[in-house]
């Protein structure tokens, strides 16, 4: 089988080709990525090094015809910071919507299958405000939030890509009889993950206690009592693995996919778990204001994808900040670098 990963030198596509190579000989793996993302360059090393080839195009531009025929497209590419919605919408648009667009083109001609990765960022900003009253106190509330949840504007134009390429996705699957999968995922994070404020927190905040560098809680008062639930990248690997192996026979559904309750985390948990494996204690700043585009809390329900599948995540929290921080120590120059 051949598969394209689009987006296949960011975070979760390299992760994801090395790891779908590794595990069967049946899948010859490509990428397909622009290197303009911090440590692009860096992860298509690792992939060559696996016999992976990139194909260095940008999705955004309709210039997928010189590509060979792919049996799956895997679908990663995507402006993830969720400020840029604000800073560069142009470049979101097109990079999110209009690359899924040229990307069905593709596939609706090839008769291409695709698993599309979305976001738990579909889901509405001002209903997820709703679910906590008091953002002062430390509140773990049973609520898991499933497909079901409302879509209601506003969702944030990073939100609204995702949520209108997964409708897309849905019509050319009908006109044109392609198999789809599409993945809500939630926060996901672990090793050669370049993280940033508003996109790979947890590596951001391993790295920045072993430089001992500033952080600060960022808006609800500066509290740090945001909530999220957290999967490690080779927990995505494998559901991702087992959708592979299942296309023919499950297809055509939309999945909530997160770390879950158990693998629920706040900003000032992170934080003692960070001064605790770093022995580094930093002062933390508040940042009172709130972005337009944050919500409090969210906790994936896995209860669809785990019965379709039979698959929960297996690793912790403990376990993601652990590997984040054996991959910092013996990679320095990558942390020098990047955090």
């Amino acid at each position: 089988m051949k598969i394209l990963i689009t987006g296949g030198c960011g975070f979760v596509g390299s992760n994801l080709a090395i790891y779908l190579t590794k595990k069967s000989s049946k899948y010859k793996i490509y990428s397909l990525d622009n290197l303009h993302r911090d440590g692009s360059k860096i992860n298509m090393k690792r992939l060559h090094s696996f016999g992976i080839k990139n194909y260095k195009l940008d999705i955004s531009n309709n210039n997928l015809s010189s590509l060979p025929r792919f049996d799956l497209i895997i679908d990663c590419c995507a402006e993830t910071a969720i400020e840029d919605s604000k800073k560069i919408p142009k470049k979101v648009f097109y990079t999110n919507l209009v690359g899924t667009f040229n990307l069905l083109e593709k596939i609706k001609k090839e008769k291409s299958n695709v698993i599309f990765l979305s976001s738990s960022r579909v889901y509405s900003i001002k209903k997820l405000n709703s679910l906590i009253k008091n953002k002062k106190k430390k509140i773990l509330p049973k609520i898991k939030i499933d497909e079901t949840f409302s879509n209601d504007s506003p969702i944030s134009l990073y939100g609204f890509t995702k949520l209108s390429s997964e409708m897309l996705i849905k019509e050319y699957s009908y006109m044109y009889n392609f198999k789809y999968i599409i993945n809500r995922f939630g926060v996901i994070s672990g090793p050669w993950q370049f993280g940033k404020v508003d996109q790979g927190f947890i590596s951001l905040w391993v790295a920045r206690h072993i430089n001992k560098k500033k952080l600060s809680y960022k808006g609800y008062g500066g509290y740090g009592n945001q909530l999220r639930d957290v999967i490690h990248i080779n927990d995505v690997c494998e559901i991702i693995y087992k959708q592979i192996r299942k296309i023919k026979s499950i297809s055509n559904l939309t999945f909530d996919i997160g770390g879950g309750l158990k693998n629920t985390i706040s900003l000032r948990d992170l934080t003692k778990k960070c001064q605790k494996i770093s022995k580094n204690k930093l002062k933390i700043f508040k940042e009172k204001h709130t972005s337009l585009f944050d919500v409090p809390y969210f906790v994936s329900n896995n209860f669809k994808v785990r019965k379709y599948y039979n698959w929960k995540p297996k690793l912790s929290s403990n376990d993601i900040i652990r590997d984040i921080y054996k991959w910092l120590i013996n990679n320095k120059k990558i942390m020098e670098k990047y955090f």
